[in-house]
């Protein structure tokens, strides 16, 4: 085991809060070190470098990220693209730049092109351009297989890409206006059943199919690649189920609790109609992220609902 320091950034994010406790019980022998955007603005290549010079970690995991639903893409598509292609760029630079040989890289499944075939397996991430909604995000994240690839031809460094499905579960972004599907409509609707309204309107005509994945499932999974320098990627990470945003909508009300009844506003946005995702080659490597839907949704919920008093509308918990 050579990776002895090993640097997480996006450390305090939302996947970072999963995979930290998991990192530090599965590796106890090495010396975890978290940061956030609190210890410094990776999008400035100076406070970059000097973190990994400070730190010299021997391979860094990078979820440091800037995300957010349909409706913040489409409202800020520059900021998306710059922050996330400059984060990508600066890490790999530093990493170089300090001797870092080792990277493990997230970036999410929208970077696939948006007439890829489901289920999308790993060789269609180059067959065309991502969804529109979202397809700034998709194409800077995308950038880090190109970063991987070229900073192992010329500086050595191994890298491991990886591309989690739909996450979901506790330590979300649940800020109106911000949040992916799930965290939005378990917000909504709860904030329905406290209301007592009648009905409850979502976006689309709630045809669209996503595979989505829990949260801790993925956190476990990652590490496993730390040492496996033989796997470039990319790897999809998910759960291999589909399920439709309609089906997603009935069963958070249900375990929600709402009565109230769920109309669709057909003028709005539904992103890609079909996107499950390839899990085959992850599963021929004994990885697995079992967790079901409803089960998630259960642990979500109540996570939410006893952090939701204290949090008000800043709901980034």
């Amino acid at each position: 085991m050579t990776q002895r320091k090993i640097l997480v950034t996006g450390a305090t994010g939302f996947l970072g809060r999963h995979m930290m406790p998991v990192l530090r019980a599965a590796y106890p022998e090495r010396e975890i070190v978290g940061v956030s955007s609190v210890d410094g603005d990776l999008t400035r290549f100076e406070v970059a470098r000097a973190l990994l010079d400070k730190v010299r970690p021997d391979a860094v995991i990078h979820l440091a990220a800037y995300s957010g639903g349909i409706g913040a893409n489409r409202s800020w598509p520059a900021d998306f693209y710059w922050r996330n292609i400059t984060l990508v760029s600066n890490i790999y630079e530093a990493a170089a730049q300090t001797g870092v040989k080792r990277i493990v890289y997230t970036m999410g499944g929208c970077s696939y092109p948006g007439t890829a075939t489901s289920p999308i397996s790993e060789d269609q991430m180059w067959e065309g351009y991502p969804q529109g909604d979202s397809a700034a995000y998709s194409a800077a994240k995308k950038m880090g297989i190109v970063a991987a690839k070229a900073y192992e031809a010329q500086h050595g460094i191994s890298s491991t890409v990886l591309v989690p499905g739909n996450l979901f579960g506790e330590y979300d972004n649940y800020r109106n206006g911000e949040s992916h599907v799930i965290p939005a409509f378990l917000r909504r609707f709860h904030e329905a059943k406290l209301a007592g309204v009648s009905e409850v309107v979502c976006w689309g005509r709630g045809i669209a199919q996503r595979d989505f994945v829990y949260a801790e499932d993925v956190a476990r999974a990652i590490p496993q690649f730390l040492d496996r320098t033989d796997v470039p990627g990319p790897v999809n990470l998910s759960h291999g189920a589909t399920t439709t945003i309609r089906e997603l909508a009935e069963t958070v009300a249900d375990v929600v609790g709402l009565k109230a009844e769920i109309k669709w506003d057909l003028d709005k946005p539904e992103g890609q109609l079909i996107k499950i995702f390839d899990v085959a080659r992850m599963r021929e490597m004994g990885i697995d992220c079992p967790t079901g839907l409803r089960e998630g949704l259960v642990r979500t919920y109540d996570w939410f609902q006893r952090n939701y008093a204290d949090a008000g509308d800043g709901l980034r918990l």
